[in-house]
């Protein structure tokens, strides 16, 4: 019976020892495992950090694009909007000097008649005062009489109506005016009506 005992001693001993080697050779190699997975989760969150950069980079510069572009525009629209009220305030009496020049033409008209006595005369003088004081007031608003008669012929200043031949001018070249053209500073208001040299 003390042999039996004994025999059970030492393979429990024997198991034991086995145990412990075998408990060892798993902690060594979950040790390892262990080693390995926080060298793969180490490169994997430098990576994915890499790759965060990355989309937090090429988002800034989407961002950076549009805030450049929408400085620009809003640039351009300031640039035209100043450009506009500079135009309004350039030309602001346009309108009312194209309602004048039909009443400076009238004038023009009734003063090219022949006076055949004082009184006429007088009203024809109060008539040629009304007109240069009308004349003085549009030169003060920029406006001028576009030269025609002996000029040559300018398609953006001159309307031409008729044509002709006359020895005594070149071709293209003005030799009657119909009708008075008018500027407004650098913007023609009114072509002149012509007669056109071949």
């Amino acid at each position: 019976m003390n042999e039996r005992n004994e025999t059970l001693k030492e393979e429990v001993e024997t198991e034991s020892t086995d145990h412990v080697e075998l408990t060892e050779e798993k902690a060594a190699e979950t040790v390892s495992d262990e080693m390995e997975t926080t060298e793969q989760t180490d490169v994997n969150p430098i990576e994915e950090q890499l790759q965060e950069i990355q989309q937090l980079n090429s988002k800034l510069e989407l961002a950076d694009n549009r805030y450049l572009r929408l400085q620009a525009d809003f640039d351009n629209f300031r640039r035209r909007t100043r450009l506009d009220l500079d135009a309004s305030e350039k030309y602001r009496a346009q309108a009312l000097i194209t309602e004048l020049l039909p009443a400076l033409d009238n004038f023009e008209r009734a003063m090219n008649i022949e006076a055949d006595n004082e009184q006429t005369k007088s009203l024809l003088q109060g008539m040629d005062m009304v007109y240069r004081s009308l004349l003085d007031a549009l030169k003060k608003e920029g406006v001028e009489q576009i030269e025609a008669v002996g000029k040559e012929f300018d398609p953006h200043q001159h309307h031409a109506v008729m044509q002709g031949e006359d020895e005594n001018y070149g071709s293209n070249i003005i030799t009657d005016e119909f009708q008075k053209g008018y500027l407004l500073k650098d913007r023609v208001i009114r072509p002149a009506m012509v007669k056109v040299n071949q």
